[in-house]
């Protein structure tokens, strides 16, 4: 059902139920749009918010504990199970993680255009779910999986078979998660009517709860099944992660009565395809200089169809060529060159989206260093906390969870209640600035872990460990400053991160906008691969690798410092992006004054004649 007819039905039950109060009664529906899996208008009280957001939030608590409970200890699975060598281990798993963080484009469009949100979803969870299989069956039957090194530290290479076999179920968990990442954030946040003063003002601490929950997930991984793995067998630490999953697909679908759904408004790539094409066939057409004589439809048009329409605006000029009315009328051009100002609109608040989509690459190559390089530097320490316990060295990563958890709270209870007093800004800084002090912290994490890697390699020259290797009497717990330093700037630059994105995208494009966030990720853990593949290369040719599978004959200190160099550059480049970005325009107004007329339309109806 369309949500033009959506919108009409819900008139006809305002004016037929509720005549003596229309205006009350039309206050009882969701005002944005939403309806349920039918196409029926929804009432506010019985479906949405903090109560259908309890469903969502404990589905992402399992999903995100079965996710990292792969993530976290892939490095060593890869090198001590697969027998490969610490940078071809490193780039997989920032090849694998940057697919992850890819196929959400897939899934937005394929739920913008089409499916919907949740069916996306529901799709996408089949998919990941049957991936994960997969990969349980991979580290747990022989005949999937490579025997163990021998005498002497001959190391038998993984057959083609156990590689597509374990690759295989990688991959299609990545294929999965391109239908549930870009789609279960959102529906989250469609949970809250952006029309209702009170649900808007959930909204804002909607992506703080979001992440914490998140991160408990993550906490779980990466100690208690970390710890499994390692310690007890992969097919036991990959199996519970996989229940998990399972728990978490039935827990999201228990709570289905309670969604409130968007009805597809068509595929954003198709619509900013029609307004580019448009504005270059257009060229020689003249903008006129009142914007009211550019092609647009009647307000109450869009208050019909619950989607937001949007006054033209000076920025990208050219664009609005799409928008303009030829001389000869709109019989003087094809029809599909004729966009209306929304869409041009619209199509420009993705492109301005673009800059400072590419300065989140740097900064996301750097988070990638936490569960490859930063867990191999564990593996070289001493691990023990007594006489029998032994940390997994990819707990470690532990601390940035609980350091993220706390800091999103303190943020979120503390800091924005105090700053806001003095900024008026309801959520104390800007976005922007919020994570531009992500990405001053993470710089200072880099800075900090070269110095920590250049101590380690000192101790393991003065023991005569560069050589052969060997385990470092150096505890692992000299790492953790890079831990919780990560942890901190994660809490400022991820939560950010994705609330900007969805903030800033278009009203009909916020599932693109998550996958936007999300494409930072994957571009950001592709670029890792490279720049640790090319300055291995490199240095190796110049007579002596920074990184080799003896981390104690490298120079990962070195690395370390240039991916400072590198973030102290990409910051600037922030700072000078963020100072001329403008936030869009609330676009509340003028589908307020559409919603006024559709009350008063319906007041109409419901009055008597005579």
């Amino acid at each position: 059902m369309g949500a033009g007819a959506t919108a009409r039905d819900e008139e006809t039950a305002t004016g037929r139920h509720h005549g003596r109060k229309p205006h009350g009664a039309a206050a009882e529906y969701a005002q944005d749009g939403s309806v349920d899996l039918r196409g029926n208008p929804v009432l506010r009280s019985q479906r949405g918010g903090w109560t259908a957001c309890s469903f969502i939030v404990v589905y992402e608590l399992f999903e995100r504990m079965a996710y990292y409970g792969i993530s976290s200890n892939l490095i060593i699975y890869l090198t001590d199970r697969l027998h490969q060598g610490t940078v071809e281990a490193s780039n997989n798993v920032t090849n694998w993680s940057g697919t992850v963080f890819l196929t959400p484009l897939l899934g937005a469009y394929v739920a913008d255009a089409y499916l919907g949100r949740y069916w996306t979803f529901v799709v996408g969870s089949a998919i990941y779910l049957l991936g994960m299989v997969l990969l349980v069956l991979s580290v747990s039957v022989p005949a999937l999986k490579p025997p163990p090194c021998g005498a002497g530290g001959v190391c038998p290479q993984a057959s083609a078979l156990q590689l597509g076999a374990y690759f295989g179920g990688l991959y299609i968990v990545a294929l999965g998660n391109g239908g549930t990442k870009p789609n279960i954030s959102t529906i989250g946040a469609d949970q809250f009517d952006e029309f209702d003063p009170r649900e808007r003002t959930h909204k804002l601490s909607f992506f703080n709860w979001w992440m914490f929950t998140i991160f408990l997930g993550i906490l779980f991984s990466s100690t208690v099944l970390v710890y499994l793995q390692d310690n007890v067998s992969w097919s036991v630490g990959y199996g519970i992660p996989t229940l998990g999953l399972m728990v978490s697909i039935s827990v999201f679908l228990a709570g289905t009565r309670l969604y409130r759904h968007r009805v597809p408004q068509g595929s954003p790539f198709t619509s900013m395809g029609r307004v580019l094409a448009a504005a270059l066939w257009k060229w020689s057409v003249p903008v006129p200089a009142d914007a009211k004589e550019l092609h647009e439809l009647d307000v109450e048009e869009y208050a019909r169809k619950r989607k937001f329409r949007m006054d033209s605006t000076d920025a990208m000029a050219f664009l609005n060529k799409a928008a303009a009315v030829p001389s000869g009328g709109p019989a003087a051009t094809p029809a599909w060159s004729l966009c209306t100002v929304t869409q041009v609109e619209e199509t420009k608040q993705i492109l301005r989206l673009v800059p400072l989509l590419v300065a989140m690459i740097v900064p996301c190559t750097l988070i990638a260093q936490t569960n490859t390089l930063f867990v191999k530097q564990g593996t070289t320490m001493d691990r023990h906390m007594g006489p029998r316990f032994e940390i997994p060295a990819a707990s470690l990563g532990a601390f940035v969870t609980l350091t993220m958890l706390v800091a999103v709270v303190v943020y979120d209870r503390v800091f924005v209640r105090a700053v806001r007093r003095y900024t008026k800004d309801p959520r104390g800084i800007t976005i922007l600035r919020r994570m531009g002090t992500g990405m001053l912290l993470q710089v200072a994490t880099m800075a900090v872990a070269s110095a920590i890697e250049s101590r380690r390699l000192a101790y393991a020259r003065s023991h005569g460990l560069d050589a052969t290797g060997g385990q470092l009497g150096l505890t692992i717990f000299a790492l953790l400053p890079q831990f919780v330093l990560m942890g901190l700037a994660d809490a400022f630059l991820v939560v950010g991160k994705i609330e900007f994105f969805y903030d800033q995208a278009p009203e009909s494009m916020k599932s693109l906008g998550t996958a936007m966030s999300l494409t930072a990720y994957g571009i950001g853990n592709f670029l890792s691969s490279f720049l640790l593949s090319t300055v291995t290369r490199v240095t190796r040719d110049r007579g002596h690798a920074w990184v080799t599978n003896n981390l104690n004959a490298s120079n990962l200190d070195y690395y370390y410092a240039f991916l400072t160099a590198l973030g102290v550059v990409n910051f600037v480049a922030f700072l000078a992006l963020s100072a001329r970005y403008r936030y869009k325009a609330q676009s509340t107004d003028t589908i307020d004054a559409a919603v006024g007329l559709e009350t008063e339309k319906a007041k109409l109806q419901a009055e008597p004649l005579g």
